[in-house]
């Protein structure tokens, strides 16, 4: 067994081409601590409902493009760099508002769980 695996996305322009453009990470890598997709969806894009999750936060980090976040139904404008975090209980959507495709990182983990990060949770060997 070893201590880590692999996957290949391909060319993340070419996501578009799978359903809703997203591709979830957490089968292909047997991820057991977090959920993560990588999106490319097109220009004028929008996500027909909103959603809230039940224990998950979740954490949007843009690649490409420009866009709208309307969580709790505030509006919130996101480009290339915008990182942005969403509590469970906050209702959500996202929609694509700029000229060419939005592509984005979204990472959801149980709220409240993390207990070490970065030197913290590392050790030399």
């Amino acid at each position: 067994m070893t201590n880590y695996k692999t996957t290949e996305l391909g060319k993340i322009d070419e996501l578009i081409n799978l359903e809703n453009g997203k591709a979830f990470l957490h089968d292909a890598l047997e991820l057991t601590g977090c959920e993560i997709s990588i999106n490319t969806v097109p220009q004028g894009f929008k996500v027909p409902f909103n959603h809230k999750h039940k224990q998950n936060e979740e954490v949007y980090i843009v690649l490409k493009g420009e866009g709208i976040l309307t969580i709790d139904g505030n509006a919130v404008n996101v480009e290339e760099g915008s990182v942005v975090k969403v509590m469970p209980a906050a209702s959500r959507t996202l929609e694509n508002t700029g000229k060419g495709i939005f592509q984005f990182i979204c990472v959801q983990a149980k709220a409240n769980s993390l207990e070490q990060f970065g030197l913290g949770d590392a050790e030399l060997c």
